[in-house]
């Protein structure tokens, strides 16, 4: 069918063809005729889950084991010939400055242990005076230790709390009583509620400056706590089927509420524009889903697919949480498509009014909507001095993203812990009384006759490094013998590290050609040294394909090489930063946090957050550039317009994901203060100093270049439309 092109003057041209609805204006449809019934919906699968949560309550796992490992190998050593240290245990930390020998002690503390080894979640008791090394030198400290019926991980908190009561039965006349392990560390954790509500109040505080009334400000939020809300139910009850650690609901809750309230964000401030065009709500409603909900879906679809790469890497109860949090961000994008609409056709009358006037109002007075005037000056500002504003922004950044490549990998144990609890007080006893590596012991495993065991003693203690090494201690059957080695450091120290790699690749081969017999190092410090190497060898790999899926998708949207080419490169350095400043703060102990290691699974993880978070920002901001380039051919004009059309949605959005993000830094929590933390930087960087400042220079120094792409690319590459601008 040829149709004939109209031109000025030209009355008597073809109509055009009716406008075909996509998908997303279909969706908005549905839900603008049908509100009451969508939002029924979400209330009922709200209730229903939750419903069905409460009845069974969560199975959460921490599970941070790798198979293939050497520790893993030790471990399944142990429990095939039955080694008693394969089990979980507690201990029971007693302290007296004037000893603990006397008869007042010993009666009191063994009446002591006698009522917690009848407690039913404890399997057996050893006491200090069972074994003399469990006193130390000068009298003053000793242990006994609890071996529990089931794992750390399935503790009950009350059970663990009564284990502690019952010990501090004993505690008079200068006697101190504390108790340590990973169990007790769970008596220390923080309880959840004041992060999510200071985040939520001051998103809330953005989006009212932006839209300037409170029903409008609260429908994001809306959305984004049902969305977030129904998911953390269904992980509930899917945490009884798979492996899904305890923190997961945190990690859910922060980039839960950070996206749904951005998504929502970037719905609304389109709608907002379309009902100050003219359009009635329906039909603003509508656009807003097809033109803002393309940027939407393509980036909640980014992050998803990013965090689903996690699945593939094999990190233990971390696949679990990245499962979790891609089906966050699902639910969450669904909300916005659904969900949204359904709110804004309820006060559609109602903002129309309010928008408008309050457009009106600006008009008069010369001014636009949204600060656009103030945005086009500052892209003007960054225009005429682009090379000065990309040379500092990046030096900055770089800077900022130097001390990343120190970072240490690792987990925080209860040195880390806060000094009034229970499990750092024992921690510290511990490393007073015995020494700084007493709290991260290795426990080596060899296979073979009492021979193999005696000489693995031997070498242990003569090994630099090594504090002290127990004699060869025997399984149930006799074919295996397990050596506990005490290190001269702490478990987070790097000299720690450097043993457990000397044992492993000198002193132990060594040991293997002397006697024939095979020796695995263990327990939960090489555990915490295995999970960092293999997240660091499989790092890279994944950036890699996370990197160069994003390029072929930006090159088909935005049809140049330049622009997502340099799309990736400062999503590298936003990211690059925010690991930066995170091991400044944690792993440094700037402003006098408690220095320790970096949380080994926490760099990956925001990576793929922030990389699919980035992409939302740069498709808003760039896809807008490249509209204003496509209608004018004014390179400089286009992105001066671009963002004056863009810029404050942009700054909105990232305020709130920083404050969002920036709000479980007041917790208790390190490894939610360091993944809030790191999300709050890489925000901040990312819409502040990349997208308003970075960005418009790069482009203007680009000039024309910026969307040019070779002719043959461009005719094998898939068309895209993510968003199209009238």
């Amino acid at each position: 069918m040829v149709t004939t092109t109209p031109v000025r003057g030209d009355t008597a041209t073809t109509p055009p063809p009716p406008h075909r609805r996509s998908l997303l204006e279909r969706t908005a449809g549905f839900a603008q005729r049908h509100r009451w019934t969508a939002l029924l919906l979400w209330v009922v699968v709200l209730f229903a889950v939750w419903g069905g949560a409460s009845a069974t309550g969560d199975a959460y796992r921490d599970d941070f084991s790798l198979p293939g490992t050497e520790t893993q190998q030790a471990l399944e050593s142990m429990e095939k010939h039955g080694s008693a240290q394969a089990g979980d245990t507690l201990d029971i930390v007693l302290h007296d400055g004037g000893g603990l020998k006397d008869d007042g002690n010993r009666r009191r503390i063994t009446a002591m242990l006698d009522k917690v080894a009848d407690l039913p979640e404890v399997a057996q008791v050893r006491s200090p005076y069972e074994d003399a090394q469990a006193i130390s030198s000068d009298g003053t400290v000793g242990y006994a230790t609890v071996v529990l019926d089931g794992s750390s991980e399935d503790m009950a908190k009350e059970d663990t709390r009564r284990i502690l009561d019952t010990a501090r039965t004993a505690q008079a006349d200068g006697l101190d009583v504390e108790l340590g392990g990973d169990a007790a560390r769970k008596l220390g954790e923080p309880e959840g509620g004041a992060a999510e509500g200071i985040g939520m109040l001051a998103a809330l505080v953005v989006l009212g400056l932006m839209f300037g009334t409170v029903i409008a400000a609260g429908l994001p939020v809306i959305t984004a706590v049902f969305a977030v809300g129904s998911t953390l139910g269904a992980i509930v009850l899917l945490s009884h089927v798979f492996t899904i650690a305890s923190y997961t609901p945190y990690i859910m809750m922060l980039v839960g509420l950070g996206v749904g309230i951005d998504y929502a964000l970037l719905i609304f401030a389109r709608y907002r524009a379309e009902l100050v065009r003219g359009a009635d709500p329906d039909e603003a409603g509508r656009r807003a889903l097809d033109l803002a909900g393309r940027t939407v879906f393509f980036a909640g679809c980014t992050v998803i697919v990013a965090l689903l790469g996690l699945v593939a890497l094999g990190l233990g109860s971390l696949q679990g949480t990245a499962v979790a949090v891609a089906l966050t961000v699902l639910v969450t994008m669904i909300a916005s498509l659904t969900l949204l609409p359904a709110l804004l056709a309820l006060f559609g009358k109602r903002f129309a009014r309010q928008f408008r006037a309050k457009a009106e109002k600006r008009a008069a007075k010369g001014k636009e909507l949204g600060g656009g005037a103030r945005w086009r000056r500052w892209a003007g500002l960054v225009q005429r001095r682009p090379l000065a504003f990309l040379i500092v922004s990046v030096a900055v950044l770089g800077a900022l993203s130097a001390p990343a490549l120190d970072m240490r990998l690792g987990f925080a144990d209860a040195g880390n812990d806060p000094a009034a609890t229970t499990s750092r007080k024992a921690y510290d006893l511990l490393a007073d009384g015995f020494g700084p590596g007493f709290n991260g012991p290795l426990v080596v495993v060899t296979e073979g006759d009492a021979t193999s065991g005696a000489a693995l003693s031997r070498t242990l203690n003569d090994t630099d490094g090594v504090a002290a090494a127990t004699g060869p201690i025997p399984a149930e059957d006799g074919k295996a013998f397990t050596v506990i080695a005490f290190p001269e450091t702490s478990p987070q120290d790097e000299d720690t590290t450097e043993l457990v790699h000397t044992l492993r690749d000198g002193v132990l081969v060594d040991l293997e050609e002397e006697t024939g017999a095979r020796y695995l190092v263990g327990g939960s410090t090489t555990a915490v040294i295995d999970y960092a190497d293999t997240v660091s060898e499989r790092m890279p790999l994944f950036i890699a394909i996370v990197v160069g899926l994003s390029l072929l998708i930006l090159v088909a949207v935005f049809r140049s090489l330049l622009v997502p080419l340099k799309a990736a490169l400062l999503n590298l350095l936003s990211i690059g930063a925010a690991l930066g400043a995170m091991t400044l703060v944690f792993q440094k102990g700037m402003f006098g946090l408690e220095p320790g290691p970096i949380e080994a699974y926490l760099p990956i993880m925001i990576f793929a957050i922030v990389f699919g978070l980035s992409m939302d920002y740069e498709i808003f901001l760039v896809s807008r550039i490249r509209e204003e380039w496509l209608r004018s051919r004014d390179a400089t004009a286009a992105i001066r317009e671009g963002v004056a059309h863009t810029g404050s949605v942009v700054l909105a959005a990232g305020a709130i994901m920083v404050a969002v993000f920036g709000a479980f830094i007041l917790g208790g929590d390190r490894m939610l203060q360091q993944f809030g933390f790191g999300m709050a930087v890489a925000v901040f960087v990312d819409a502040v100093v990349i997208r308003c400042l970075i960005v418009p220079a790069a482009l203007q120094l680009m000039g024309r270049r910026a969307w040019w792409i070779p002719a043959g690319v461009d005719r094998v590459l898939p068309r895209v439309e993510l968003e199209k601008h009238d």
